[in-house]
């Protein structure tokens, strides 16, 4: 028994070796693509580019060479653009772990900023036939903060209504479709419900305010004084001053409760839930969260506890997609939901918008103009 033992113990430790020499060798090998953008473009548009993980300053506005549409893909002028958590989450390369899952371990696998886009059709390829060229659209794409970009036909890319402006479309993306399926399909939110939206006046909670409003909930925005007034607009029935009150100790119960700030303990968010209610985190995380799991450690609490609690936990990631686009755009159009656009930059001041993002104050947008 003992020399069975000992044989397993060796086996593990071999196994934990080799691993631990893929991981050095895979880190020490991981690179990308920054080496081409020293070979001057042919045909040069100015992009948001980084080589780099790491704060702000190593964002830099370089030439590279102008996207060419493939057969199913669009070519599109950018005109606005909107930055997003998710944004300085991929430029410095948080949490840890998401460096092994595909962000790249060493080096930023993608070296393209930026998501969220509105802009013009330049050109189309030859088996696209939804869009023709001069049509304005909306979308997501990776690598958005730049002069051009190009999207499938078939990816997450709709028409621009004539009455939304561009950087009202630009916002949409990211922020509006985590608060549409947040409250829609993770949190099957009916009318009547209560639902309590914490950092109500940030990106995510000035939408899903207005889009829960339109739902038929009965809505309560947890959010600083000073945007009170701003969520009470938005169509928040109840506003709790996070600066003077703890919404946890109240004697309020929600049927839902979306939490876009994660700064209470999963045991205090249970506390304001009703016995059947729902906890959806967005997936960006708190300020409390570690840099290796970052929110995915309280992910992993929410699973451990799950069968021991009668309330519904989960974490929700935006799915960027044509129906919900569409959806978001006409609830705009129609002026069933208005985006609330904070600061404005130009291109070349991307690092300082996401430092500004990053502070955690923003009231609704922010928008990259290009125009």
């Amino acid at each position: 028994m003992k020399r069975i033992l000992k044989w397993i113990f060796r086996i593990v430790l071999l196994l934990l070796l080799l691993a631990f020499l893929f991981v050095f060798v895979a880190y020490w090998r991981s690179t990308n693509d920054c080496d081409h953008y020293a070979i001057a473009p042919s045909n040069p548009i100015k992009a948001i580019v980084y080589c780099e993980f790491g704060g702000p300053d190593v964002l830099q506005l370089k030439e590279i060479e102008k996207p060419t549409p493939a057969d199913n893909q669009i070519l599109v002028k950018v005109r606005a653009a909107s930055i997003n958590p998710l944004d300085w989450h991929f430029m410095e390369g948080t949490p840890m772990i998401a460096r092994a899952l595909g962000m790249g371990l060493r080096k930023p696998k993608s070296t393209r900023l930026g998501v969220d886009f509105a802009g013009t059709i330049e050109a189309v390829g030859k088996n696209v036939t939804l869009f023709k060229p001069g049509d304005d659209v909306l979308g997501g794409r990776d690598g958005a903060l730049a002069e051009y970009i190009c999207a499938r036909e078939n990816g997450a890319v709709v028409l621009k209504p004539a009455s939304v402006t561009f950087e009202q479309a630009a916002s949409l993306g990211i922020a509006g479709i985590t608060a549409l399926q947040g409250l829609r399909d993770k949190g099957n939110l009916q009318p009547g419900q209560k639902v309590l939206i914490n950092g109500a006046s940030g990106g995510v909670g000035t939408f899903a305010v207005q889009i829960a409003k339109s739902m038929g909930a009965e809505v309560t925005g947890v959010c600083s004084g000073r945007n009170a007034e701003m969520v009470r607009s938005l169509g928040a029935a109840h506003v709790i001053d996070y600066t003077k009150e703890d919404f946890t100790q109240s004697a309020q119960r929600y049927d839902l409760f979306l939490d876009n700030v994660p700064n209470h303990s999963l045991s205090e968010c249970r506390r304001i839930l009703n016995p059947k209610g729902k906890y959806i985190m967005i997936g960006g995380g708190g300020p409390n969260d570690g840099p290796w799991l970052g929110p995915f450690g309280r992910v992993i609490a929410m699973l451990v506890s799950s069968p021991f609690v009668k309330q519904s936990m989960g974490m929700m990631l935006a799915e960027l997609n044509k129906k919900d686009l569409t959806i978001l755009s006409d609830m705009t159009q129609t002026g069933k939901m208005t985006p609330v656009i904070d600061r404005r930059y130009q291109l070349v001041q991307v690092p300082e918008a996401l430092r500004y993002l990053e502070q955690g104050h923003a009231r609704g947008k922010v928008i990259i103009t290009l125009e």
